[in-house]
């Protein structure tokens, strides 16, 4: 965790999250989605009872808060849908759903409170969620990202083809394009997976990072996951 913390502004740190973070962190998911109920404190526990090593936290050390959170659990992946919606990964935010034996780290939630946004806090958890990966000898971290730009141009382009247009660097996303920066290879649009989302149109990029030690083996890629249903505007 030291060696993470080093990717931090000086005043910020990061380690695993306590049972005293869980207020913090509801406050953390208001702040950042407002559309969608935050987490309550036994979904937290629960989080922290079946995957303790698998949630983050950034702390302001000057005030003693917490100001980013990096929720994951293990899945096998394959076991679901492409285009499942992030309440069916994470059985409607409790966790409970998290498989020991999984080979892939989901990462349910990223979230920095905006008043800490852009210092590196986002960075600092997705390596300390990688650093997880390699350890653990798994296949891959992946999760959802929103695509709050997309509602500009959802009468002009597919998602799809939003979502290239991003990958090229012709048009900026807040959400994606900090995410292809730090690393995350966005691999197709789904409908859906957060259907509040009015400023994603209910879109999102399914986004992954393989690890490199320990790729997956023929017949267990992301985009050999079949889908559940047909977007029409992918």
């Amino acid at each position: 965790m030291q060696e993470i913390t080093r990717l931090l502004p000086d005043g910020y740190s990061l380690r695993l999250m306590l049972e005293r973070d869980y207020p913090a962190i509801s406050a953390i998911c208001e702040a950042v989605y407002p559309t969608e109920r935050p987490y309550t404190s036994d979904e937290l526990a629960a989080h922290h009872r079946v995957f303790p090593e698998g949630q983050f936290v950034v702390v302001h050390d000057n005030v003693g808060a917490v100001v980013g959170t990096h929720c994951t659990l293990l899945l096998r992946i394959t076991d679901f849908y492409l285009d499942d919606s992030w309440d069916v990964l994470t059985s409607g935010g409790s966790f409970t759903d998290h498989d020991p034996a999984g080979h892939t780290l989901y990462g349910a939630d990223l979230m920095v409170h905006p008043a800490h946004q852009h210092h590196g806090i986002g960075r600092a958890l997705t390596v300390a969620a990688r650093v997880l990966v390699r350890e653990k000898g798994l296949w891959r971290s992946t999760g959802g990202s929103r695509l709050p730009g997309f509602h500009r141009f959802a009468n002009v382009m597919s998602a799809e083809e939003y979502i290239a247009a991003v990958k090229r660097g012709e048009v900026v996303d807040s959400v994606l394009t900090a995410h292809l920066h730090d690393g995350w290879d966005a691999v197709t649009a789904i409908q859906g997976y957060l259907p509040n989302d009015v400023e994603s149109v209910g879109w999102a990029a399914v986004i992954q990072w393989i690890n490199p030690d320990c790729p997956p083996p023929a017949g267990h890629e992301i985009t050999q996951i079949a889908r559940r249903k047909r977007e029409s505007n992918a």
